[in-house]
Formats: structure tokens, sequence, C-alpha cells
């Protein structure tokens, strides 16, 4: 089974993790989008609100599955039998970041990391920029899935 990590914080989950996660769906017969957990960083959505606005999201995708974790990306990907971790790729800076990491991972656990480059209307759009505008009381509605406004 070809199983893929796909992690993050999802604070809150965009328009271009949907679009990647969909345009993976048929590379992989299983796709775990892993909510990460981290007691040192500050979050402006709850685990729990985080987790259900990616399952309301993905809610008729059955080869798409929600859990949360902590700790080392590669350590849950062996507990979940994961052979892959799926990232993202906006712009160069982000190639870069994650070039590393993949080389890491691939290096201590053998695990590859598959990159998808966002679509055009989604390249500019990061969890940062939306948790900003929220912040300020502006219209994010196009920037996040329906599941984020309810």
């Amino acid at each position: 089974m070809k199983r893929a990590l796909f992690p993050g914080s999802f604070d809150p989950i965009t328009n271009g993790h949907e679009d990647i996660l969909l345009r993976a769906l048929p590379l992989f017969d299983e796709i775990i989008i892993g909510v990460g957990f981290n007691s040192e960083k500050k979050f402006m959505f709850s685990l729990d609100e985080r987790i259900n606005f990616i399952k309301k999201t993905f809610k008729k995708y059955k080869k798409v599955k929600v859990k949360s974790y902590d700790g080392l990306t590669i350590n849950y990907c062996k507990t979940i039998e994961a052979n892959f971790i799926l990232r993202g790729l906006r712009n160069p800076a982000d190639f870069e970041f994650e070039k590393a990491i993949a080389h890491t991972n691939r290096k201590l656990s053998g695990i590859e990391t598959v990159f998808l480059l966002t679509s055009a209307k989604t390249s500019f759009v990061s969890s940062s920029i939306v948790r900003e505008i929220i912040k300020n009381k502006g219209d994010y509605n196009e920037l996040v899935p329906p599941s984020v406004l309810s």
C-alpha cells in the first residue's frame, strides 16, 4: 500500500493545502493528514478545531484520514507505516527549507518526500497570512475551505 503522511499544523487549513491534497489523491492509496501538536507553539485554533476543519473538508474522500501527532514526523511515519511524506511548495524559499528536511528524513529513515507545486491560484496563500487577516478582521473567505468559515 502506498500511504503518505501530509504533515502540518494546519492553523488553519487553507485552499492551498486542499489543492495539494486533492491533486495527490491519485498518487497514493491512502493519505493521512497529520496535524502536528507542539505545546511550545501558540495556535490560533485548538487541535480539535483544526482536526474538525480538515475532517469536514475531506469527508467525502475515503482515502483521506486525519490524525494528530507530536514528535518527529519520521517516527510518526513509522508508527502509521507511511512510506512517503507529502509536502507542497509555493516558492524557492519553501523548496530550500523543505529540501534540507527531506534529505535528513531520507538519511535517517529511508522515507521519501514527494513535493507538489502549488497551483498558481493558491501559491500566495499561507496559514500565517490567513491568521493575520483573521486577527485584523479582514475577509479571508476565498483563502480557506468552507469548513473554516462555519
